[in-house]
């Protein structure tokens, strides 16, 4: 009885020892070993605006002058390995269908506690040309703001960098479109960045006056007048804040930043609502912002934020496709259970598989 008590503690002792680490180290592979493709060079048509040599700032590397230049769009994403595979197909559908392609400049927000380098190298082996830059984002300092929602991935920090924006982009970006990681563009980028955004407004984004405002609020902020009162001069509506173009200078100027945190605050002390970093940018825009047209956000391919279930198109023209939900296409077409619209995903992804030929 002794002799096989101990086999059975020098057995788990070998599970400990051996498969644990391999198991946590198998993870942590997928996230550093995982391979992109390099994508083709896209070039201007004859057409595109040039930047002017006054234009160039004091560094003067030949690229540096298109991160302060008006005549370039900017293009403000999140990165981090968990959806590095889909930023990248972003990038590659924005250059594809744009007809100015070398007059767009990335700025890549990633969490102070990612590997930055790594994160860059990726980029810059699958894009040479790519005029890019990547911004630390101290997700330490919003960490001690954020409360929990229904779905943990809307809890990540790196969520809330969005919110700061007009903190960490130079202070010569002026405008700055806005896009979530888990889209693709089918159309111009450039007409997206020019929407006119008028003479006060801070942004423009997909706005939804059908959707149910009140479900985006606990019952204890409705009841609670000091709070209700917020929308009463505006017709407040839900807009998405995955496709946004901000006035950076307007936001700078209202501290904006503040407002969201300030809500972010009182959410700490008493849930007034459940849906990540979303509430907030309502809860200070809703009711003020220009509405983007819908076919720059045919939203929810991704499903519902329980089960993310297949959805169709909306009716209307298609600018940019959104997976926004829980499903995401990559890994519904990993799992070999893709939704029939993940198929237009899939002419973007660059993930090199194993079974891929040289070309």
């Amino acid at each position: 009885m002794l002799r096989l008590l101990t086999l059975e503690l020098l057995l788990a002792f070998l599970v400990l020892i051996f498969f644990h680490p391999l198991t946590t180290n198998a993870a942590t592979a997928t996230a550093i070993t995982q391979q992109f493709k390099e994508a083709p060079q896209f070039y201007n048509s004859p057409d595109c605006p040039s930047f002017d040599q006054d234009e160039i700032d004091s560094e003067s590397d030949g690229d540096s002058t298109i991160f302060c230049s008006d005549k370039a769009v900017h293009v403000a994403m999140t990165l981090d390995a968990a959806y590095i595979r889909g930023s990248m197909a972003a990038v590659l559908s924005v250059l594809q269908h744009s007809s100015c392609p070398q007059n767009i400049a990335f700025h890549f927000v990633a969490s102070a506690s990612a590997n930055s380098s790594l994160l860059r190298n990726t980029i810059s082996s699958s894009f040479p040309y790519l005029k890019f830059r990547v911004y630390t984002f101290d997700d330490a300092s919003v960490s001690r703001l954020i409360s929990t929602s229904i779905r943990s991935a809307l809890d990540c920090p790196l969520n809330y960098a969005r919110s700061y924006l007009a903190n960490i982009l130079p202070i010569c970006v002026r405008r700055v479109v806005y896009l979530d990681s888990d889209l693709v563009l089918v159309d111009d980028i450039a007409k997206l960045a020019a929407t006119p955004l008028g003479e006060k407004s801070i942004l423009a984004a997909p706005e939804y006056c059908n959707a149910n405002f009140t479900s985006y609020f606990t019952p204890t902020f409705w009841s609670n007048p000091s709070l209700s009162l917020t929308f009463a001069d505006r017709k407040a509506c839900y807009f998405n804040t995955g496709v946004m173009v901000i006035d950076l200078n307007r936001w700078r100027a209202g501290d904006y930043t503040t407002k969201i945190e300030e809500w972010m605050e009182l959410q700490k002390r008493m849930r007034i609502y459940e849906l990540g970093s979303l509430p907030p940018f309502l809860l200070v825009f809703a009711g003020n912002i220009v509405p983007v047209d819908h076919r720059w956000n045919q939203h929810g391919l991704g499903g519902d934020n329980f089960r993310g279930l297949c959805r169709d198109l909306h009716p209307g023209p298609v600018s940019l496709l959104h997976w926004s939900g829980k499903g995401k296409p990559w890994a519904r077409l990993d799992a070999n259970r893709p939704c029939p619209l993940d198929a237009l995903w899939a002419p973007y992804d660059l993930l090199q598989t194993p079974f891929a030929l040289d070309s």
